[in-house]
């Protein structure tokens, strides 16, 4: 039982490197990097799972979150490339990580937001903000004891923060391109006149 958990801790280490390798991939725009990561990230999952089928006694508990870290990876690739988002059965992760992990993914895509912002691309940015407040709207129905989602509530009232501050910063930076192209409608009238 002892090797069965060490390995396991072995394969979740791996697992959470995985999935950090996979989302700096995303926000590279190295979208078939990420992929190729989580796919990596997904067999290491299953891997470490394999090793407690015979130890049901070992509380996986230490899986959870490098599980909630792998379905982070793959919500923010499937955001970000406007996929359908992966279910906690394709990803094979325990339901608390799931949920927990939707909650992370909808945090961990304000910087890609923000990003699209700064590259003026309004749209893509506010596709990402409607994807958040989606993701947080169906998570906040999970209305059950933290022992059973896993402190889901935390998750929620944290994303809660992060879309209020999106949604600012994109209504500041939508006002703010709007600006700029009056002073450059007025600008290119007086330069004709």
């Amino acid at each position: 039982m002892h090797t069965a958990r060490e390995a396991v801790l072995v394969q979740c280490r791996k697992l959470g490197q995985l999935s950090a390798k996979s989302i700096r991939h995303v926000h590279r725009h190295q979208f078939e990097e990420a992929e190729t990561l989580l796919e990596e990230a997904k067999g290491v999952a299953i891997a470490a799972r394999e090793l407690l089928v015979p130890h049901p006694e070992l509380n996986p508990a230490y899986l959870h979150d490098t599980e909630k870290e792998m379905v982070e990876a793959a919500a923010v690739l499937a955001i970000v490339l406007g996929k359908p988002y992966p279910t906690a059965r394709e990803l094979g992760a325990q339901v608390m990580s799931y949920l927990n992990g939707m909650g992370e993914a909808a945090s961990e895509v304000r910087r890609f937001a923000l990003d699209e912002m700064r590259r003026g691309n309004i749209d893509a940015a506010s596709s990402i903000l409607k994807q958040m407040e989606t993701i947080y709207d169906d998570l906040i129905t999970f209305d059950y004891a933290d022992s059973m989602t896993g402190g889901l509530r935390r998750t929620c009232d944290a994303l809660r923060a992060v879309i209020e501050r999106t949604r600012s910063d994109l209504t500041a930076t939508a006002s703010q391109q709007e600006l700029v192209r009056e002073l450059q409608a007025v600008r290119a009238r007086l330069a004709t006149e």
